[in-house]
């Protein structure tokens, strides 16, 4: 009896210490609060109003930049669409346009990646307000061997890669990477 109540703990805290369960870090889930970032593969909608010529869209490169006509190379990765705004208005007052108004909007994000115990693993188009549940429906839903109360994102954060498990009802951020675990019968 003595060797059954130790063996059960033991038993148990082998499984948890097997089962790479960590918590993930706060910076994960505060950045869905915060503005959104630009990055590589987002398609930018830039408008420089009274400049027909100079609006566009405009895909964001892997090295994380566009390129504008007249001013160049812009780096976008990393800002907001204000920031970006900004920084071409600036570099087209010199010496281009006197007083240049420009918008930046977000016409494509950059996808999300569903792997594992799926029925259609790849890559899907994100979609503002997209949870977890969504994604995996898009994905074709779960395969019957899905571990379906949560799941492991990989979300870059600041050029830092984080992993986390969530419930499949947290929201995901464009580039999230979702992976469906294999449930153990």
């Amino acid at each position: 009896m003595y060797m059954k109540a130790l063996l059960v703990p033991a038993l148990f805290l082998s499984f948890a210490a097997c089962s790479g369960y960590k918590q993930p870090p706060t910076a994960f889930h505060e950045t869905l609060t915060r503005p959104y970032l630009l990055d590589a593969s987002d398609r930018l909608r830039i408008i420089v109003f009274g400049q027909d010529d100079l609006s566009n869209t405009y895909v964001i490169d892997q090295a994380g930049y566009i390129s504008f006509p007249l001013v160049g190379n812009v780096a976008a990765r990393g800002k907001t669409q204000w920031g970006l705004a900004a920084e071409i208005a600036a570099k087209l007052r010199q010496g281009f346009i006197r007083d240049p108004d420009v918008s930046v909007e977000v016409d494509t994000y950059r996808p999300v990646f569903i792997m594992g115990e799926v029925k259609n693993a790849g890559q899907y188009n994100y979609v503002s307000g997209m949870t977890v549940q969504n994604a995996i429906a898009t994905a074709g839903g779960f395969s019957l061997r899905a571990q379906q109360a949560d799941v492991d994102i990989t979300r870059q954060i600041n050029g830092e890669i984080l992993n986390g498990r969530v419930p499949i009802s947290d929201p995901l951020r464009p580039g999230d990477t979702v992976y469906v675990r294999e449930r153990y019968y």
